[in-house]
């Protein structure tokens, strides 16, 4: 697939894709999903790579959906059908998902996160925003709901009465205070914010990538599951499986043998 509206660089063993439509400050766009889509399941094929970085070109990271293009002409014809496909919905199925079975994913949240630009990476492992960085969830505010399963992400981050009023104010909040409230996870200055981001992807992306992403899928599916016994089954599996893998084997080995694993 050609890209038009993303970067793919390689950072050592760290791929960072940058949203480029800076012009629009990396407005939301279908042929953008479709690029991030296709660059994430890439690098996930790629045994080189360990991480994925995401973050945006000029001073935006991404403003929300482009409501002054394809978005606005569909206005009338939206109106009164049946819900359609939600905006991050990509290509080859559900973005959500998709972030949750890839490898480590971390954004580099260089200024604006707005609308589909923050529940878009609410999904991610990691969110390291720039100083002074803004962010929002103000669907209410464009007489909307919040998507992408951000209404459960939200109260992940960051508890019942943060998300209620960050949902339902449709409020913009700074990076310290999206810091004190669990939105994000570490704030920089707007110099460091992409070498922050890649040095965090490297830290998680250089531990053993099958477990990584097994570690993932016990997450997800135990965060908010309220029976123990079934979050223990599902770790139990992992477990299991976990120690007949080679990953396992080479750090076992590496501690006896006293130098560092390797995994990749």
């Amino acid at each position: 697939m050609g890209y038009e509206q993303i970067l793919v660089e390689h950072r050592d063993d760290v791929v960072v894709l940058t949203l480029n439509r800076p012009e629009r400050l990396n407005a939301w766009t279908p042929r953008m999903s479709a690029e991030l889509t296709d660059a994430i399941t890439a690098a996930n094929e790629d045994p080189s790579t360990g991480a994925i970085v995401v973050t945006g070109a000029g001073r935006g990271f991404c403003a929300g959906a482009d409501i002054g293009g394809e978005f606005a002409a569909n206005l009338d014809r939206r109106e009164g059908e049946a819900p359609r496909t939600e905006p991050g919905a990509t290509p080859a199925g559900d973005w959500v998902r998709l972030c949750r079975a890839s490898k480590p994913l971390v954004a580099a949240v260089n200024g604006p996160a707005i609308g589909v630009g923050l529940t878009m990476i609410l999904p991610f492992d990691q969110l390291v925003a720039a100083e002074g960085a803004k962010l929002s969830a103000r669907f209410v505010k464009m007489g909307l709901v919040p998507e992408l399963a951000s209404s459960h992400f939200l109260v992940a981050r960051c508890g019942w009465g943060a998300a209620s009023w960050l949902a339902l104010s449709g409020t913009t909040v700074l990076a310290d205070e999206a810091l004190r409230l669990g939105l994000v996870d570490r704030v920089v200055s707007g110099a460091r914010v992409l070498d922050e981001a890649v040095a965090v992807a490297a830290e998680l992306g250089g531990n053993p990538g099958p477990q990584v992403r097994m570690i993932k899928e016990l997450l997800t599916a135990n965060g908010d599951e309220t029976d123990l016994g079934a979050v223990q089954r599902r770790e139990l599996a992992a477990l299991q499986a976990a120690y007949r893998t080679p990953e396992h084997r080479e750090a076992v080995t590496a501690f006896l043998e006293k130098r560092p694993p390797r995994f990749r």
